[in-house]
């Protein structure tokens, strides 16, 4: 969430910076709304103070034993105009606190302005794409001959959009996750937590997800409780209205969990498989840091997401994305993108984002800075450290052999017990 004192004494940098991301919002009507609140906020300070005078006044002439009777009927009506003014108020500051909630982020001087595939920046590449004497099969057809996925039984389980592993592929799945979780905890200095996967409505405003995602989201309508999206979420909220101790900071969280997200209207694009499904598992990244240090963590955190695709030899390139790409809450924001073999296209597995005092704001997570005393915000970011859907996807075609084995990168071996290989069933 922006400042209010920040939107009021920077309106054009605020609609700068929603024109940059291809939003629609008035910012006239919050700064109108703002400045009838301090109008009517003055209007209540004379009151009181008026009133206060009067009291004393009262106060005085009591002493004396004189009337106060033309005192008394003058604070009854400075409380009564007081009394009128306060509910409205109350509903100005409803208002403020709604449309508040509905402004973006400024985005990092650094992002490219312009909408998103025009303008992301390929900034890194990382190995090369292999190349087949044969024409390599996509993970659908890889998955049938290998018999690790089934997407039939989970269609009729759940519906459309959802995984079944079964055998070899629930056990590749669980160990890129053990292998994730053991790098970035034994590695990388990440705290391992496993949060709930509900969260409450409180939970998703902190980090952004509400009001304006929340078509995206599966809620639980008797509870008011929603499945997350990421562990984003209830890793963040974990310091959620508290002061996190200056010499504690930073401080990075690693957490695997279940994904779950609606996808509302994207149907249609790149739906087939594991490219866009309404649950996932992925291992996340979460830091709070100090707002000096934060673009320098979120370099060190891009490093992390990608060590996981180097140490499995996995091609993959980096995009800074623009100011259309990055999401509501984030200032910047890289992606990580596999190259797959078979689906010949690059998929996206890991955002990595600095939302610097935003989330904070809004979920009130604080420090108290040792020189000064004063309570100060920290920035956070996370990323995914990754996503295990489109992992596998590369993975598999990327590994794949003629005859439809798929191969074990070196680095996971010893979490499938040394297997090497993946043979059809």
């Amino acid at each position: 969430m922006l400042e209010l004192k920040f939107i009021r004494e920077n309106p054009d940098t605020v609609k700068k910076a929603i024109k940059d991301r291809g939003m629609k919002l008035d910012i006239e009507e919050l700064l109108s709304i703002d400045t009838k609140r301090r109008e009517l906020l003055t209007e209540v300070e004379a009151l009181k103070h008026k009133k206060n005078a009067l009291s004393q006044k009262i106060g005085q002439k009591i002493a004396k034993k004189e009337d106060v009777s033309r005192e008394k009927s003058e604070i009854k009506i400075i409380s009564q105009n007081i009394n009128e003014i306060e509910p409205e108020v109350e509903e100005i500051d409803q208002k403020l606190a709604t449309l508040l909630l509905l402004i973006p982020n400024i985005p990092h001087k650094s992002v490219p302005i312009g909408p998103e595939k025009d303008s992301n920046k390929v900034v890194k590449e990382f190995g090369k794409a292999p190349k087949f004497k044969f024409e390599p099969r996509n993970h659908i057809e890889l998955a049938d001959i290998l018999d690790i996925i089934d997407f039939k039984r989970a269609s009729k389980i759940a519906g459309s959009f959802f995984i079944l592993y079964k055998g070899l592929g629930a056990r590749l799945e669980r160990a890129l996750i053990n292998f994730m979780l053991d790098l970035h905890t034994k590695k990388h200095g990440y705290k391992e937590v496993f949060p709930p996967f509900l969260v409450n409505r409180k939970s998703m405003t902190g980090t952004g997800q509400l009001p304006k995602l929340e078509e995206d989201m599966y809620r639980l309508k008797d509870d008011d409780l929603f499945l997350i999206p990421t562990a984003e979420v209830p890793v963040t909220n974990m310091h959620r209205d508290e002061v996190i101790p200056e010499e504690k900071l930073p401080v990075y969280y690693t957490a695997y969990t279940a994904c779950f997200r609606r996808e509302a209207g994207s149907y249609g694009k790149d739906t087939k498989g594991l490219n866009r499904v309404h649950q996932f598992d992925k291992v996340e990244l979460v830091k709070f840091v100090k707002p000096e240090t934060s673009f320098d963590e979120l370099e060190s955190l891009l490093q992390n997401a990608e060590k996981v695709l180097q140490l499995l030899e996995l091609p993959y390139r980096v995009s800074a994305l623009s100011t259309q790409g990055i999401s509501f809450a984030a200032s910047k924001c890289y992606d990580i993108e596999l190259w797959a073999a078979g689906s010949k296209m690059h998929l996206e597995v890991s955002s990595c984002s600095n939302f610097g005092d935003f989330q904070a704001r809004r979920a009130n997570i604080r420090y108290r800075d040792k020189e000064t005393q004063k309570l100060l915000y920290v920035h956070t970011l996370n990323g995914s450290g990754v996503a295990t859907a489109r992992l596998l996807i590369a993975l598999i075609e990327n590994y794949q052999t003629k005859d439809g084995t798929v191969m074990i990168p070196k680095a996971l071996q010893p979490y499938m017990d040394g297997l090497k290989e993946i043979k059809p069933a």
